[in-house]
């Protein structure tokens, strides 16, 4: 691709701030570990958000998104529930604050919180270790090559005439720029910059929303797509059929195994819902939880992740469908059935974005890189000094020693992801596929261990280990995650129950404490019977019914703020019009039953204050 002089000059402007940003607030993060990760818990909720849905933008899953709309239509809204896309509202409702009033730095440490110092808990912790770092291993080694391919592209400058070492090059690059200002900053770099990026990203978002809708009138989109791609209604069967447009299309479908469509449909709802009850992963999500200053504004933090996100990215998303759909289906069909539905957002940027905001949308897409990368890197020294040198080698150690030990292993996990993209891609995937096993196995541990009091560390340890043993061979066959999950998820939960009730319950005083500072709702009255002995004035969360009502309310909310876009786009009028009322509608629901319920502490009472809808609460 051939650069405008300005473009030029845009996309080593944004590469020069970042790093600027990095080196000029180190010395806010390199005083001890609570700054290094989490901000020193000083930074505010809005800032934390951005830079979450910026950590959540990255290029590889917007592009398969792309993909869905472009086959699947208007459909393809829930196919992200695999995820699920909506753990989010689940976080905001009531997850953020449980997870934030444990007052803990990474999420090994909260299993500490949860189980004590038993022998079955200190192997809890280490599977949690194990489970993270591993997640951040094949994040970076997929990161890398991510980069590399895309910086190769859109790029001018050739750094070698082999085109693969050309990518080797570019990803090596700009993995060292982004571990510099990453490894020097810590978190306070990651989420500033990030929020940097973001505003980037939402530019070029609008852009090019914006150029689809003067390119590609409706009456021109509806020559383009089968009967059915405009609606969201589908019945048992998906029934699209895109024999006469793009015959490959019907292969992609029949291939993705998503043709009967309410069978997907409950799965991935029986799935996103179990997966959303067991709390975020140990990655970059649940340290921007952690990093909030009070449990309410983790809920908040979590909250404008999907105002700040869903919108801006499904504008993209839907213009380049939208462009590809109507310019590109003939180069489509010319490729036959080995069809690369990744050059669509080439053609739309060399053929549509002018010159000026090219530069920004490049630099944009390569913030979403940078921002993914940045906050998977910042997330393996958390976990292998806090979790394992601090707790088991050196417990004494000056603050700043943790703080150097963290650029060490921030280093080493790059050099480590880096060399498995660029000498094995094979075990590139071994290594994904292995994270995806371990999240198979996650599920049920994870679920258990926020709603039964008799849920012990080696029923959480023997739990995920059934997951992994379990998922594994699966790599060598045809067997789908998404439809073997039912079974996985009984396993491991059979397993979890066997292995807590065949072994000591946790110390009563460990539960004590993690039940009286969290306070989640579920199966906790043998615990709550040993608290009010000492204090009869505890009282047991009651919030059951709220909370799931404005789970279900959140989910359309989310739902209708992923739609609106895409009918906007799209110039269906009346549809949009439909979704942003149905937006409106149920944020109403969730302010008064909500937002105006938020509170620190589990025995604070929350008031409102004033009509700007600050909080303050009352013991």
């Amino acid at each position: 691709m051939n650069l405008a002089p300005i473009d030029i000059a845009i996309v080593l402007a944004y590469i020069a701030l970042s790093l600027w940003i990095g080196f000029w607030i180190a010395n806010k993060a390199n005083k001890d570990m609570q700054s290094y990760f989490l901000g020193g818990n000083k930074m505010p909720w809005y800032y934390l958000g951005l830079s979450n849905a910026s950590g959540m933008f990255d290029i590889s899953g917007t592009m398969w998104m792309v993909y869905l709309l472009f086959i699947y239509g208007l459909k393809s809204v829930f196919i992200p529930w695999l995820w699920p896309a909506f753990n989010q509202i689940f976080l905001m409702v009531f997850l953020s604050i449980w997870l934030r009033r444990s007052g803990v730095m990474t999420g090994a440490e909260w299993i500490t919180f949860r189980f004590g110092n038993s022998r079955g808990a200190q192997w809890s912790h280490l599977i949690v270790v194990l489970f993270a770092l591993l997640s951040v291993i094949g994040f970076l080694a997929y990161g890398f090559i991510g980069i590399g391919k895309f910086a190769a592209a859109f790029l001018p400058w050739q750094l070698s005439a082999d085109a693969h070492s050309n990518e080797v090059l570019y990803g090596l690059i700009i993995t060292l720029i982004t571990t510099a200002y990453v490894v020097k900053g810590g978190m306070f770099s990651v989420v500033i910059t990030e929020v940097v990026q973001f505003i980037i990203m939402t530019f070029a978002c609008i852009a090019i929303g914006i150029i689809a809708m003067m390119q590609v009138s409706p009456e021109m989109l509806a020559a383009a797509v089968p009967e059915g791609w405009h609606s969201l209604a589908f019945g048992w069967n998906l029934e699209l059929d895109w024999s006469e447009l793009l015959a490959s299309a019907n292969q992609k479908i029949v291939e993705d195994g998503w043709s009967l469509f309410s069978v997907f449909f409950m799965l991935v709802l029986f799935k996103g819902f179990l997966q959303s009850m067991a709390g975020p992963a140990p990655n970059y999500d649940m340290q921007r939880v952690l990093s909030a200053k009070t449990p309410v504004e983790a809920a908040k933090m979590s909250w404008v992740v999907n105002v700040v996100l869903l919108f801006p990215r499904y504008m993209m998303i839907t213009g380049l469908a939208v462009l590809a759909l109507v310019f590109f289906r003939d180069e489509l069909n010319a490729m036959g059935p080995n069809v690369d539905f990744e050059q669509i957002l080439p053609f739309a940027l060399v053929n549509y974005i002018p010159a000026g905001l090219l530069g920004l949308v490049i630099a944009g897409l390569l913030a979403t890189f940078m921002s993914t990368f940045a906050a998977t890197v910042n997330a393996a020294p958390a976990y292998l000094v806090n979790d394992i040198y601090k707790k088991y080698v050196n417990a004494n150690a000056a603050p700043k020693t943790y703080v150097k030990l963290s650029y060490l292993v921030s280093v080493l996990f790059v050099l480590i992801g880096t060399a498995i993209g660029l000498f094995i891609p094979s075990l590139n995937e071994l290594i994904l596929w292995l994270v995806s096993a371990l999240y198979g196995g996650y599920t049920a541990a994870n679920l258990l261990k926020w709603y039964w009091w008799r849920f012990n560390g080696y029923g959480y340890f023997f739990g995920m280990l059934a997951g992994i043993v379990t998922a594994i061979p699966m790599m060598f066959t045809s067997v789908s995650p998404l439809y073997a999950f039912p079974a996985l998820f009984a396993f491991c939960l059979l397993t979890c129950v066997v292995a807590s009730l065949l072994t000591p319950a946790d110390e009563m005083a460990v539960l004590k404490e993690f039940y009286r500072k969290t306070r989640p709702w579920g199966f906790w009255a043998p615990v709550l019977a040993e608290l009010q002995k000492d204090n009869a004035a505890i009282v047991p969360n009651r919030d059951f019914g709220r909370d799931m009502a404005n789970v279900c309310v959140g989910i359309v909310w989310h739902t209708s703020l992923t739609a609106a876009p895409i009918f906007m786009v799209i110039q269906q009028w009346q549809a949009f019009a439909g979704a942003m009322l149905v937006a409106a509608l149920t944020s109403i629901f969730l302010k008064y039953h909500w937002w105006d319920h938020l509170r620190d502490h589990p025995d604070d009472r929350p008031v409102v204050s004033d009509l700007s809808g600050e909080i303050v609460t009352h013991k």
